[in-house]
């Protein structure tokens, strides 16, 4: 299953096979790729850039997945149609919990091995054909803003039933009334009235029940723990987060990963401090070039 996605930056054509790094970018729930519009003007003059709708959202509304797996492969199919080869993911919220699930899906056996508690459960469901091949895009990097790594065995019932209230009232009731009640959330704490009704107003062209069954096919419950298996992988993963945002800072901060802390921004950086948010990815590109 293919996603809608979009080209940036100097290159823009869907033949993208020429070893050039492409930045891929994977918004939250309820978001759309258009969220990184201000993030990538900044980069896709120097930086070859492409956003992806995920399932249940924006032009990809249509496409319905049932669990990390089927998100994942839609994911790799639609970088493989693309042509994209040597990649990097950026990853906000569900994004990044996307983005984490995807490259642990690409673990070889030896670092599955040391990690099996995890993994097992990984790669138990990934399907045959989503193998390493050598013609397969290569992910060489990640950008995660605000993507929890996993919840211990014992926090996963609550959470499901958390999120299955929410996807009940994205079903159900108006769509801009569950909005203005989403954004009063502890963790949107940090926006301003000005920008909390943008972003109510931005959200209400979703379809309330496709995003209700992506958040409950992607439910933090569902998710094993990626830490362990991404930084084994990855030494090069990079975690941006606001300093309002105190519950993911700490996360970040104990994670082990190397964190950039955006100055007046919360939990939505590209959106709260958008410029900042793509000198720190411009940063960590050229690092990584």
């Amino acid at each position: 299953m293919l996603l809608y996605s979009e080209s940036h930056g100097n290159d823009q054509g869907n033949d993208r096979g020429n070893g050039q790094l492409t930045v891929v970018f994977l918004h939250g729930l309820l978001g759309s790729g258009r969220d990184w519009q201000s993030v990538v003007d900044h980069l896709a003059p120097r930086h070859s850039c492409l956003t992806v709708d995920l399932p249940g959202h924006g032009q990809s509304h249509q496409q319905l997945v049932d669990d990390f797996e089927q998100t994942a492969a839609s994911l790799q199919a639609t970088l493989c149609h693309r042509g994209v080869t040597d990649y990097i993911l950026v990853g906000y919220s569900l994004g990044a919990r996307v983005a984490m699930y995807h490259a642990c899906c690409y673990l070889p056996s030896s670092v599955c091995a040391s990690n099996s508690a995890t993994d097992s459960a990984i790669s138990s469901s990934v399907p045959s054909e989503m193998g390493s091949a050598a013609s397969s895009p290569r992910l060489v990097g990640m950008v995660l803003e605000g993507g929890h790594f996993g919840l211990p065995e014992g926090e996963r019932a609550a959470r499901f039933a958390h999120d299955s209230r929410w996807a009940q009232r994205l079903t159900q009731e108006p769509l801009t009334a569950v909005l203005s009640d989403w954004y009063q959330q502890p963790v949107f704490s940090s926006l301003t009235a000005e920008q909390r009704q943008q972003l109510v107003q931005k959200r209400s062209a979703n379809q309330g029940a496709a995003v209700a069954h992506m958040l409950l096919a992607t439910s933090l419950a569902k998710q094993p723990f990626l830490l362990p298996p991404l930084t084994e992988r990855y030494p090069s993963v990079h975690y941006l987060c606001g300093e309002k945002d105190t519950k993911f800072t700490d996360l970040a901060t104990r994670s082990g990963l190397t964190v950039s802390v955006i100055a007046e921004a919360g939990h939505n950086v590209h959106v709260e401090q958008p410029q900042a948010f793509a000198k720190a990815v411009e940063h960590y590109l050229c690092h990584m070039m």
